[in-house]
């Protein structure tokens, strides 16, 4: 008997350590690495986004790091096609495929498949944008509350492109965005077995912190001092870039740039949380559980096919 075609998903929130088990595992089913992380994208993007190092790439082969640039239209349903055909090219080498990252969304869209939205026209999108610009975020999540309560409950408040999203969809078709939300999953002809890493909250904030440090020290307001003609590039809409872009215009110090980006990166950590801990199917174990350990604990899961 072998094994069934089985995505092993390794999620958790940024900085805990991700990155290292899902070599470790790729490399233990000699296989390969897709990269859910949606802000790893881009090539010009580097220091900021926490990128696999050289090191960590040429040990095991991943795709989808800095594989496009800032100036490319590239969202979450391009990522799902590219992804599962990929997906279907790397089954037909190994049964087992590794997908790590922290976007939670991107992960969703592989293994649930997105939902359809009708087309919303260029006019009603300019028009929520050109609202969010000169009213404010806090005009849109009005607006989405009043228009579909339901959503607005479970959305990330703070990402207007997510608010502005549905909003076209409200303003399109004068229904909730959730009455297209479908609960039923696009069929995929794959597994899936999710490891979650956790970790207490001080510990990851902790992490986060020394990391911003490091990539202070790597030259992060470098890299992003060559990027501020494009700062308003939907990619370089992320932490660790918007902070930095203040602190160029002359709107906040270089200290309080750095600030920012530590706190805002430890919301996102918050948020990541927040997200996986939704998911029921997760197995989770503490970040510096033993990879033996973990790996035992897939084995022992995998689905055999009977053919």
């Amino acid at each position: 008997m072998q094994n069934k075609k089985t995505l092993i998903c390794i999620v958790g929130s940024t900085a805990i350590g991700k990155t290292a088990l899902s070599i470790k595992i790729a490399n233990y089913f000699s296989t390969e690495i897709i990269s859910a992380d949606s802000r790893q994208f881009y090539k010009e993007m580097n220091i900021g986004t926490a990128v696999p190092s050289c090191y960590e790439l040429k040990s095991a082969k991943h795709h989808f790091i800095q594989n496009k640039s800032i100036f490319e239209d590239y969202n979450v349903g391009s990522f799902e096609k590219d992804a599962i055909q990929l997906l279907g090219d790397l089954f037909k080498i190994n049964p087992i495929v590794v997908m790590v990252g922290g976007s939670g969304l991107y992960i969703d869209a592989i293994v649930k498949g997105l939902d359809e939205f009708p087309e919303v026209s260029e006019e009603i999108r300019n028009t929520l944008i050109h609202d969010y610009k000169k009213y404010g975020i806090e005009f849109i999540q009005e607006e989405l509350k009043q228009r579909d309560p339901a959503y607005y409950s479970k959305v990330d408040l703070q990402n207007h492109h997510r608010i502005i999203r549905a909003l076209e969809v409200c303003r399109a078709q004068h229904l909730p965005y959730s009455f297209f939300l479908k609960s039923k999953n696009k069929t995929r002809e794959f597994e899936t077995i999710f490891i979650g890493l956790q970790a207490e909250r001080s510990l990851i904030y902790n992490r986060i912190n020394l990391r911003v440090d490091l990539m202070i020290r790597e030259g992060l307001i470098e890299e992003v001092k060559k990027l501020v003609t494009y700062k308003t590039l939907n990619a370089l809409q992320t932490v660790g870039y918007k902070e930095l872009f203040k602190y160029f215009e002359g709107s906040t110090s270089k200290e309080e740039a750095i600030e920012e980006i530590k706190k805002n990166t430890r919301r996102f950590a918050k948020r990541q949380s927040t997200w996986f801990r939704k998911n029921e199917n997760i197995n989770w174990f503490n970040y510096n559980t033993k990879t033996s350990e973990i790996i035992r604990f897939i084995e022992n899961v995998l689905p055999v096919s009977k053919n």
